[in-house]
């Protein structure tokens, strides 16, 4: 059962608990200081996302805002303890078992947050919208995005491997020199990315709207893209083992890149521009097949 009143008190007890004013607590959960002090005063409540925040800031555990909640029940903040005269202070002291909590920043609304260089972010971040955010250098492996509208954030050098990105709206994001390996992108609408320099070994596009994007000097070995459109984009790297199927092309140009083992099943590829780029025989005959036009591409002959 939850009472505002109540919540307000406990809220207040285990901030100056911890020695921290509104304006700093406000400043971790990313609200105004206002909104904390309305909590406290019983005005209003958090929501359920905020709530989980807002205990591991405090140091509570989430059963701490319930009015049935005991105060000795009070999940404290552990002080030195001081030494005791005549006792065996060498003694190791006792291991503190600490229960980690599983994040989920599901459904919020994150403006100019900082995440940089942060380790083990792969946690759920669905449904949220994210502005202007920075996880530059951020361990974002296994992340979950799905519905997401991630508009001028900027993920440089992170790993962002074996990821799900799900139904979700990139617009005008950094992934520069990201690892992307294994990162499965579905149902997503990609534009305005800079990937200059990623790693997407084994990714997957599928159902996807990519286009607009810098991908120069990117690695590209085992990716697909499956029923995808690609629009206004110049493919750089090599690509080795990949293929494209059923995608519709726009504006798409391959520069400067060695075509090897990649396949194309495509309706057409007429207006897919090739400019110095290199094919084995398997390749070429793929593109061949599709009407591509060949002047830009030479066959790499056997020795």
């Amino acid at each position: 059962m939850l009472n505002a009143k109540i919540i307000g008190s406990r809220i207040t007890e285990a901030r100056k608990k911890i020695n921290i004013s509104q304006a700093q607590l406000a400043e971790q959960l990313f609200i105004s200081s206002q909104a904390v002090g309305k909590w406290e005063r019983g005005e209003s409540m958090p929501d359920i996302v905020t709530f989980t925040r807002l205990a591991e800031l405090l140091h509570v555990d989430l059963n701490y805002f319930s009015t049935g909640f005991s105060d000795a029940d009070q999940v404290s903040v552990e002080s030195p303890v001081a030494p005791v005269a005549g006792a065996d202070n060498n003694q190791p002291a006792p291991e503190r078992v600490q229960k980690k909590r599983g994040w989920d920043m599901s459904l919020g609304n994150w403006v100019d947050a900082d995440f940089s260089g942060l380790e083990h972010l792969h946690e759920k971040f669905s449904g949220s919208n994210m502005r202007r955010c920075k996880f530059i250098g951020s361990d974002l492996s296994g992340l979950l995005l799905k519905s997401n509208h991630v508009d001028g954030c900027d993920f440089s050098g992170s790993d962002i491997n074996s990821s799900e990105i799900r139904n979700a709206h990139l617009v005008n994001n950094q992934f520069k020199s990201c690892s992307l390996k294994d990162t499965g992108f579905s149902g997503s609408h990609i534009s305005g990315c800079d990937f200059s320099g990623a790693d997407f070994t084994g990714a997957s596009f599928k159902s996807c709207d990519f286009g607009k994007s810098i991908v120069a000097d990117v690695t590209w070995n085992g990716t697909s893209f499956t029923t995808s459109q690609l629009t206004d984009i110049v493919f750089g790297g090599n690509m080795e083992d990949c293929y494209f199927e059923n995608c519709a092309f726009s504006k798409v140009t391959f520069q400067n890149v060695t075509l090897i083992s990649t396949f194309f099943k495509c309706r057409s590829l007429k207006k897919v521009r090739f400019i110095d780029c290199k094919a084995d025989r398997l390749t070429y005959e793929f593109l061949k097949n599709g009407k591509a036009e060949l002047s830009g591409v030479t066959l790499i002959t056997q020795p």
